[in-house]
Parts: C-alpha cells; sequence; structure tokens
C-alpha cells in the first residue's frame, strides 16, 4: 500500500495566530479536511492520510514563513521537475 493512502488519523491542535486562524482554516476546508474552529479557541485539524497531512504543511507555511522562504521552496520545486 502507498503511504500515500494510508490513515494516520491523527488530531492536530495548532496554535496560529488569530488573524491567520481563520483564512488556515477556510483554506482546509476548501481542500476538504476536517477542521474546526471556535472563537477564542485553536484550530483543531483531523487528519486522514500523509497526503492531508502534506497539504496541512504546506497551508501553514503559506502564513508562517518568510519571502525567502517561499521563494526558497518555490525554486526547490522547479528544480525537481
Amino acid at each position: 500500500m502507498s503511504t500515500f493512502n494510508q490513515r494516520p488519523d491523527t488530531c492536530e491542535i495548532l496554535q496560529v495566530s488569530c488573524v491567520d486562524r481563520w483564512q488556515v482554516y477556510r483554506r482546509l476546508q476548501e481542500l476538504d479536511i476536517d477542521c474546526w474552529c471556535e472563537a477564542q479557541k485553536p484550530l483543531q485539524v483531523n487528519l486522514k492520510n500523509t497526503n492531508e497531512a502534506n497539504q496541512l504543511e504546506s497551508v501553514l507555511k503559506q502564513f508562517t514563513a518568510n519571502r525567502h522562504e517561499l521563494v526558497q521552496l518555490l525554486q526547490s520545486c522547479w528544480e525537481v521537475s
């Protein structure tokens, strides 16, 4: 079985700034990743497989990485292709 489809079934509680929390939540919803968020509470995400874990990491990088890190990530993606 591919690791792409394995089921880690983990629930992550994320400490994301309140400014970014709702944007992260909306993006995860767009990706059909189970998550929930209440006012003044941390964002919680239920990861069903490693693909969702990778998507979560990517979404979080968009909000936490500085411009230089994002440029390096994009350049490394072009080099892999």
